[in-house]
């Protein structure tokens, strides 16, 4: 059976740095829980793919890690023509979520204490579902930059819902249910959409 859905998974990173991105790095072993539980929760109804970036950094104008991002894309729908996917960021992951948000291909958008610094948000595009979960004890990224993306996008018609962790801070080290339950039920409404 032919999954239904593609999920890309994009750790996060930081503001500017070249080195080498490691797939046993905080942030990219911090998504490996939300990466399997979905492929054990959802099983073949799913692809699911965790990105891995060729640096650690956004490095300002580059964007490092949207190239590795955009061929991720690229290489699931390839994989899976006409199947629609949804994206999962943390932090620097999360604006690689919003911009990669700008493609019609992208169904569902979820970003994890996102880094919208830059209004990112407003590359996702109006057709998409969008859900941001961000902890109020966050001081690396911050939730009300988070909020006011959300209630924007909410005025331009786009289906958006913002969560907020209750004392959660930005590793999601805390309150593991609720950031891992808001995947999975994100993801199983999307699949209950393509019913």
């Amino acid at each position: 059976m032919a999954p239904r859905l593609g999920v890309l998974v994009l750790p996060g990173g930081t503001d500017f740095s070249y080195k080498p991105f490691s797939p046993l790095q905080g942030s990219a072993m911090r998504m490996y829980p939300f990466t399997w539980s979905l492929q054990a929760r959802f099983r073949g109804a799913v692809d699911v793919e965790q990105v891995r970036y060729r640096v650690y950094g956004w490095n300002g104008g580059q964007a490092s890690p949207m190239w590795h991002a955009r061929a991720a894309l690229e290489t699931m729908t390839r994989r899976n023509p006409g199947m629609p996917v949804a994206v999962i960021g943390h932090s620097m992951g999360g604006r690689v979520a919003a911009q990669l948000g700008a493609d019609r291909r992208v169904l569902g958008i979820l970003g994890l204490a996102p880094w919208w610094q830059f209004a990112d948000w407003r590359e996702i595009h109006g057709g998409a579902r969008v859900l941001a979960v961000h902890g109020s004890a966050d001081r690396t990224t911050f939730a009300h930059r988070t909020a006011k993306g959300v209630d924007e996008l909410r005025e331009r018609g786009v289906d958006a819902t913002y969560v907020e962790v209750p004392g959660g801070g930005h590793a999601m080290l805390d309150h593991l249910g609720t950031w891992q339950g808001s995947a999975i039920g994100f993801i199983d409404g999307l699949l209950r959409d393509l019913r």
